[in-house]
């Protein structure tokens, strides 16, 4: 499910809509006033804002209105005990999903967002398929709604239907090659072969001849003419994946391809031309490899015509939500994932991207029972910052921060295993409840729960 911000000026009103959201497995945000909820907005990202049009510093019309300006993918639900036609149509008008009227059913409202969120997703599933207008089917499914992935969208989107040498850079695990498959199905070619090598896994000495191919003969164990990647991709896309790693002299034969569209098999006599668009990839810096003389700079310059960065998952946690969906949808899951589930996931920085965290939540899968709970995702310990800026100056200051990181861990675990009850949770810790909520509210405002 997603993220929900409810703004109600009454208290109780505001805790009880919370309270039942939260039930039915939705994370709630609230806000009491209007300009509280524009903090939360410039802050977050939400899936659906519902705002209450009696607001004690802000018309909520007018709110809906200063959101609308910066926000247009949040969906807004307005509620009013004063409801007239003339403030529904003037909220529709403005953009707003729904009208309610105080006192509604609350069950209803469940099923309202159910809905919206249904759509959103629909929405933003394969979001490289979808803009407003145009629609190309059949490209790897790219699941994203937030603004990084969207830019990166919309570069690939404006460099596909092009011959434009494309670099893709990124981490391990951010899903360098779903970017290429998908760049190659916007582009003229998608009809003709995709194919892609990785630079780094094939021995420097095979290499040349997986790229290129060789005739009869060529070497020792050449019993008869292989083609190369170069030529199986004639008429469409070649993706060198991690080309950092090439070494020098296939990288002078490279840039020669590139300049000339024709190459030599190994043991060649006759040069064979080629049609083909190249995509590179690499996790790897390639400007600091040409300042240390590891990477020739004119390949540079004419394999990063058009550079695209692939955000890493901590960039992009807002989209952790539909990720999850999506793996469990691949996994023919029918496991759902709690809220908190969906907080623990978003506190860890994944070094390992997707990656890490599809195999998470197929760990997490067979874990579960029918609710994927915190307990059952996995993760590694958070380590100690050990950087001199973050280092203590003095010793009582080590034993204070000492302190404090193994509280956190405690009252994580224990929050853990008691399934949120904070109540519980205090009895076995061993302080009260209230000593309990104050020490979460004191780590949460420093970002280490």
């Amino acid at each position: 499910m997603a993220d929900i911000l409810v703004v109600e000026d009454k208290e109780s009103f505001g805790s009880m809509l919370k309270a039942s959201l939260e039930d039915a497995g939705i994370s709630v945000k609230l806000a009491k006033e209007g300009k509280q909820a524009l903090r939360f907005f410039k802050k977050e990202k939400f899936e659906i804002g519902i705002i209450d049009l009696r607001l004690p510093d802000i018309d909520g019309i007018d709110l809906l209105r200063e959101l609308r300006k910066s926000d247009t993918d949040t969906k807004f639900l307005i509620m009013t005990a004063f409801g007239t036609i003339e403030r529904a149509v003037e909220a529709m008008k403005l953009g707003a999903y729904d009208f309610l009227t105080k006192p509604f059913d609350v069950e209803q409202l469940i099923a309202l967002i159910q809905r919206i969120l249904e759509e959103q997703r629909r929405y933003y599933e394969n979001i490289l398929l979808r803009d407003e207008t145009s629609k190309i089917y059949g490209a790897p499914e790219i699941i994203g709604k937030g603004p990084a992935i969207k830019h990166v969208a919309q570069l690939l989107q404006k460099a596909a239907p092009t011959d434009t040498t494309v670099m893709i850079m990124g981490e391990s695990g951010t899903g360098k090659e779903l970017f290429a498959r998908a760049c190659h199905m916007l582009s003229s070619r998608k009809d003709n072969p995709f194919v892609a090598i990785n630079c780094a896994a094939i021995p420097h000495q095979l290499l040349e001849n997986e790229l290129f191919g060789s005739e009869k003969g060529a070497f020792t164990g050449a019993v008869t003419k292989k083609m190369g990647k170069f030529e199986l991709a004639n008429k469409g896309t070649i993706f060198l994946d991690e080309v950092g790693d090439l070494d020098l002299d296939l990288q002078a034969k490279l840039l020669r391809v590139l300049q000339e569209r024709s190459f030599e098999r190994l043991g060649g006599t006759y040069v064979i031309n080629i049609d083909v668009r190249i995509i590179a990839a690499t996790n790897r810096d390639l400007m600091n490899l040409v300042k240390e003389k590891k990477f020739r700079e004119d390949l540079y310059y004419r394999l990063s015509v058009f550079p695209i960065r692939i955000p890493p998952l901590r960039e992009r946690k807002e989209d952790i939500r539909l990720l999850v969906d999506h793996i469990l949808k691949k996994l023919r899951s029918d496991k759902s994932v709690s809220s908190r589930a969906i907080e623990k996931l978003k506190r860890y920085d994944w070094p390992g991207n997707i990656r890490e965290l599809e195999n998470t939540m197929e760990r997490a899968n067979i874990i579960a029972k029918k609710i994927i709970q915190p307990e059952d995702i996995l993760l590694p310990e958070r380590k100690v910052p050990l950087n001199k800026e973050e280092l203590p100056k003095t010793l009582r200051a080590a034993a204070s921060a000492g302190r404090e990181i193994a509280e956190v861990e405690v009252i994580k675990k224990t929050l853990e295993k008691t399934r949120n009850n904070k109540s519980e949770a205090a009895r076995r810790i061993g302080v009260s409840y209230k000593t309990l909520l104050n020490r979460i509210k004191k780590y949460r405002k420093k970002g280490l729960l």
